[in-house]
């Protein structure tokens, strides 16, 4: 399911734009949900064509809901540089900011990969637009002492036991402080990157999304 239509935008921000790709809802139907993922870091060569970040957006895409994946500044065509994280989390706030000018009142599901996910979740946890969280191979280190308190909605962590960037030991600690509710999935021998592994990660993300309240889905 799901069209196959991508479009190929630019996100307006203060320092100019921030491009992005967005495959929307299958037309005619109003999506119950709208997605942003965000990808590792940009001074690793992340993108938002990584696999990963790819695979996520396309396991959502196929419950119907309209995914965005974008570059932060200074990857790509977007505009800005590379500003350590704190810009980042701006650049996800544009990227909500077009969502939901796009889609006016649909909820959002914020995911990341690694350096994305520190810098998403860190937005998602505090912004009212946003209903459910993603965390991918989380960057537990990168959040220091923060553990999203106060923060309740649904969240999914996904996690390789072999990760070698992001330490599979050290992510569980502080995903184990992290309010409920939450789901962790780890996935036996994976690597940071889940190689060969990613349709278990499609199928993961797509289990906890149907179980969110009262998703159904078009053709239930």
């Amino acid at each position: 399911m799901g069209s196959n239509q991508v479009l190929h935008i630019n996100i307006p921000t203060a320092q100019g734009f921030l491009e992005g790709i967005l495959k929307p809802e299958e037309e005619g139907t109003q999506p119950l949900y709208v997605s942003l993922m965000c990808h590792p870091h940009p001074l690793g060569g992340g993108t938002m064509h990584n696999k990963v970040v790819f695979k996520a957006a396309q396991a959502l895409h196929s419950l119907n809901i309209p995914s965005l994946r974008f570059n932060f500044r200074g990857v790509g065509h977007s505009s800005g540089t590379y500003d350590d994280g704190r810009g980042e989390k701006d650049d996800v706030r544009y990227a909500l900011e077009f969502l939901s000018r796009r889609y006016p009142g649909v909820p959002a599901i914020v995911g990341g990969f690694s350096f994305g996910s520190y810098v998403g979740l860190s937005v998602a946890a505090i912004d009212d637009r946003v209903q459910a969280m993603i965390g991918l191979g989380v960057a537990a280190r990168m959040f220091d002492d923060n553990t999203l308190q106060g923060c309740h909605k649904s969240k999914l962590f996904i996690h390789g036991t072999n990760d070698e960037l992001a330490p599979y030991d050290v992510a569980l600690k502080w995903i184990e402080q992290v309010p409920a509710p939450k789901r962790i999935v780890e996935i036996q021998g994976a690597d940071h990157f889940f190689q060969g592994r990613l349709e278990e990660v499609q199928a993961i993300i797509t289990n906890f999304v149907r179980t969110l309240g009262e998703y159904k889905l078009l053709d239930a």
